[in-house]
């Protein structure tokens, strides 16, 4: 029995090491399959370079390291995420090529192209136009027409097929078309670098303020925000807040509209503001949502006399449908229709993002796009380093990644007024005026050298002259004067 034992005692001497092993290697493998295939796509989630996600039915590869947030769905942001071919299932067959691309319609700013239908083993799902390079718009049909070109320029263009499972047909061959002459529309009294401040229609802890009160020195002001219509959809309804109006002694309808009227005597402009940070408009179907979008805003923008619209959606959109809405809107109003964007920064990293089609399709009739340089964290610059929020270096290197894809004269830099007024990105008012010196002359720069000089830079913009007025307006009396002093 001792004999049994100790042979016994033995061998499992002689298996430890080798169990111990088998143990380690297996250990390894969730490990490996956890930290790549992460599941379905989540907000609030740290993803690492080359994690894998699912979502509406597709695979996602990260290539970018980051924290997911609502909005960053993989679909929307492909400077986080790049969609695996083939992974949307198990269909692998790509559609056939579009034949016949044929030029229908030109106007002095849009161009109409039609195609023969491709053919799927499964179905085809929508069409990819490309302007060039880069992504004009996306359809379900085998039509589309390209807006926000320049008059008497050429352009070419493809189509690139796709089907559910995210496969990609080739390209179709490339057709040119040359925009007809146009006579480009104005913005009435604006000079050529611009301060532009958001006016809060709520309380928050900034200071409550009345329009008329907003200082000289904002040339646009952007009332925030009109809120979504849930009886009307695509509609969305604007009015003084009922606790800032008890705040303010009781600010009425009235005296607002009698503010904007005086503030646009004195040649300012006054806009109403779609979105925020937890704001949206549903324009998801062109009909009858298109149509209750141009109506309402059109009627705000009638009954408060306002000169256009600012487009500040954090949480996605539908790129055809609001082109073709601020279109129609801005027919219904005129030539001098004021158009203003704040896209967050990620919005801006490349030139197929939502924010970037958009302004492509409406670039002729863009005022500014205002980039939200806060609430960023680390973003990659011109020159694919990561830059830190709050620094001249963010604003300099990220403005000249942007100034790619958008002209000089339609883009500001976007920042918070107080350290209180964002969660991170704040700089002093002396900052933004060296990052706007560096931009425009090359001087004033800090590490980060831009490509090019870049003299017609628009402006800036701040979130928000309530909390500017926190200060005594020192951002505005601080940037205003000096945009003045630039070329």
């Amino acid at each position: 029995m001792r004999k049994g034992i100790f042979g016994a005692l033995g061998k499992s001497k002689m298996m430890l090491p080798l169990l111990i092993v088998v143990a380690m290697m297996m250990s390894l493998f969730p490990r490996e399959v956890s930290a790549a295939e992460r599941g379905a796509w989540a907000p609030n989630v740290a993803y690492a370079v080359n994690d894998t996600v699912t979502y509406s039915g597709k695979t996602y590869k990260a290539i970018q390291p980051h924290t997911s947030l609502t909005g960053w769905e993989p679909p929307n942001v492909p400077a986080l995420w790049q969609q695996v071919q083939g992974g949307g299932g198990s269909d692998t067959v790509a559609p056939t090529a579009p034949a016949n691309v044929t030029v229908s319609g030109v106007t002095s700013s849009s161009v109409t192209l039609s195609w023969q239908a491709s053919t799927d083993n499964v179905g085809v799902t929508g069409y990819d136009v490309y302007q060039g390079t880069s992504l004009a718009v996306t359809v379900t049909s085998n039509t589309a027409t390209i807006t926000g070109l320049s008059a008497k320029t050429t352009y070419s263009f493809k189509i690139v097929a796709k089907d559910a499972a995210g496969n990609l047909s080739p390209a179709s061959a490339t057709v040119s078309a040359t925009t007809a002459e146009g006579t480009p529309g104005g913005v009435g009294q604006l000079p050529k670098h611009i301060l532009t401040g958001y006016w809060q229609n709520f309380v928050n802890g900034a200071t409550n303020v009345k329009v008329r009160n907003i200082p000289d020195q904002y040339d646009i002001i952007v009332l925030a925000f009109a809120e979504m219509d849930p009886a009307n959809p695509g509609g969305v309804t604007f009015t003084v807040n009922s606790a800032l109006s008890n705040a303010l002694g009781g600010y009425t309808e009235a005296e607002l509209i009698s503010d904007i009227q005086a503030k646009r005597a004195q040649g300012k402009k006054v806009i109403i503001s779609i979105g925020g940070e937890l704001g949206n408009v549903n324009l998801n179907n062109p009909s009858p949502n298109v149509t209750n979008f141009v109506n309402s805003v059109y009627g705000i923008i009638t009954k408060f006399g306002l000169d256009g619209l600012d487009v500040d959606l954090e949480h996605g959109m539908n790129v055809p449908n609001l082109t073709n809405a601020i279109r129609q809107l801005k027919q219904k109003v005129g030539n001098d229709f004021v158009l203003t964007m704040a896209p967050q920064t990620i919005d801006m990293q490349n030139p197929n993002t939502s924010y970037s089609q958009l302004y492509n399709n409406l670039k002729d009739i863009t005022t500014v796009v205002n980039v939200q340089y806060y609430n960023s964290g680390c973003m990659l610059g011109r020159d694919g380093k990561c830059y830190s929020q709050g620094t001249v270096d963010f604003l300099t290197a990220l403005s000249d990644l942007t100034l790619q894809w958008v002209s000089p004269s339609q883009l500001g830099l976007g920042v918070p007024a107080t350290p209180s007024a964002a969660g991170g990105g704040y700089v002093s008012p002396t900052v933004v005026n060296n990052a706007l010196n560096c931009l425009a002359t090359g001087n004033s720069c800090g590490s980060y050298k831009p490509v090019a000089k870049y003299p017609d830079i628009r402006g800036a913009m701040t979130w928000s002259i309530n909390w500017d007025a926190t200060t005594n307006y020192t951002l505005a009396k601080t940037v205003r004067p000096f945009l003045s002093t630039l070329p």
